[in-house]
């Protein structure tokens, strides 16, 4: 149990990390402003830990 847990959270941080750069270069090529910024990045991490737990979840209880 305990490795499956340290693993999915490897895998977390690595998608985390990965969208974090795709989300980057979306604000460069899209030429966002600096103030929306960190509200765009708020938005995108959130829902991606969102379903990252959900999936989480789905994979423990089935």
């Amino acid at each position: 149990m305990v490795s499956v847990v340290s693993l999915f959270i490897l895998f977390t941080i690595f998608i985390l990390y990965s969208i974090n750069r795709m989300t980057n270069k979306l604000c460069v090529q899209k030429e966002i402003p600096d103030e929306k910024q960190p509200k765009v990045f708020r938005t995108i991490n959130i829902l991606i830990l969102v379903l990252l737990i959900s999936s989480y979840v789905e994979v423990l209880y089935t």
